[in-house]
This record gives structure tokens, sequence and C-alpha cells, in this order.
């Protein structure tokens, strides 16, 4: 039987139901959809279906679900003694949902190459955040926001966005304190979408879409309550 060609991405016009096709019918690339909008619903669709939109301002929205997937799992996260020694020292504060905004801000704003975090992705996540669908987590130093992260939850499914840092090494103190904490409720492993080779050296891991979609499946239907998390870089736990 010869191979099936690759799936041409679907088209959505802005007020569609906020539904998505199958991942597993498109190839590795992942582009299943372009167009649509980003109404609180149809990203909360988006990421239950394992599709994130990815795309620069001018643009059509691009919904994505690459194969592989990256995934960084609480079990595989690797701390190194330096970053060890940073977590003990204890110069920083951590705060969850304290200033959503700025966290996704400052991502944006720390890419050289470009953004695809422009005003209107910004104001479509702030408002999955009033919602309670997005969350963020701070790092501080005195009055002074060093690092963060912020992502999407869909039950128990945590997809990380974006982490920015402005002193050394508070990212990966945002990043740890973020698995480690969402561990601690419920959450074993958190969507990370690309594996770099920072995201690889924390332990970060490509697994095939399928495995992902598998795994999602459960995740998703998972009660898992975010609100009112209280971070922790889990000095208790093996470091």
């Amino acid at each position: 039987m010869s191979p099936q060609p690759p799936r041409a991405p679907a088209f959505l016009a802005p007020g569609d139901p906020p539904a998505f096709p199958d991942p597993r019918r498109f190839d590795g690339e992942g582009l299943v959809a372009v167009g649509g909008d980003l109404s609180p619903e149809r990203l909360v669709a988006a990421y239950a279906s394992g599709v994130f939109p990815w795309y620069d301002e001018g643009y059509l929205p691009m919904w994505w679900s690459p194969d592989p997937r990256g995934v960084l799992a609480a079990s595989d996260l690797h701390v190194s003694r330096s970053l060890a020694k940073v977590l003990r020292r204890g110069d920083y504060r951590l705060t969850w949902n304290r200033d959503f905004r700025a966290v996704m801000t400052a991502c944006g704003a720390q890419r050289a190459g470009g953004t695809w975090i422009f005003d209107e992705m910004l104001e479509a996540y702030c408002e999955l955040y009033r919602r309670g669908r997005a969350h963020s987590l701070e790092v501080w130093r005195g009055d002074e926001l060093v690092g963060g992260t912020y992502g999407v939850q869909a039950g128990g499914l945590f997809a990380a966005e974006s982490m920015f840092h402005r002193r050394t090494d508070m990212s990966k103190v945002a990043l740890v304190a973020l698995v480690r904490s969402l561990s601690r409720v419920g959450v074993s492993w958190i969507d990370v979408q690309f594996v770099t080779d920072h995201l690889h050296s924390l332990g970060a891991r490509r697994v095939s879409r399928a495995d992902y979609l598998t795994r999602l499946e459960f995740a998703r239907s998972a009660d898992v309550d975010l609100a009112e998390l209280r971070p922790t870089v889990g000095l208790d736990m093996s470091v």
C-alpha cells in the first residue's frame, strides 16, 4: 500500500466551533489548522486536543501539533550541582499568579530573533488567566521580578509556554519550582512543546506525538485545582 500524502491543514473561520481535527492525521511538521481566532474557548480546546498556536503578527493563526513533542517529567528533572547551590542559596522569593501579564511580557521581550508573543497573543492569554485557565510563576529578588514562567492548564495537563530571566539562573529556578510544585498536586509531567538544548539539560525529552496524545488523554481528565498552588523548589526532595 502506498503511503498517504500529507493531509492539508484545516481552515478555520472566526466564529467556527472551537474544535480541531485529530493531530494523528497530519505529518510530523504538525500544522493542523490555519485561521480561526484566539478566543478562550478555542485556546482551551486546542490544548486539550494536543494543539497550540504559533505564528507571526499580521498572519492568520496557525495551530500546531508536531511529531515528536517535548515533555518534562518530574521524575526526569535534572538539577546540576551548580543549580542545586543556587536553589539552596535562597536569595529569591517565589509567587504564583502574582503578575501574569508581566511574566508573559518579559518572556516576549527576550527573543533576539523576534517573538510570537505580540499584543493579540498577550491579551488572549491574559484572558485565559482571568478565567483560571492560565497561570504564572514568578521569581523575585526584593521587589524586582528576576525570572518566571507561564503556561496553560487543561485538567491535569500543564503546557509550559515560555520562561525568562533577568538574573543568572532565575529561569532555571522558575522551571524547577514549576515542575516540583505541580508534581506535589498530581501533575507528573509538563508539556514543553519543543526540546531545546537548555530544556534537555534539565531533563526534558522527546516523545512521539502518539505517545504524547495518549498521555494527554489521561491528563486532561484529571481534576486538578491550581488556583492556590504554593510554589516551592522542593529542597526537601533530592537535588
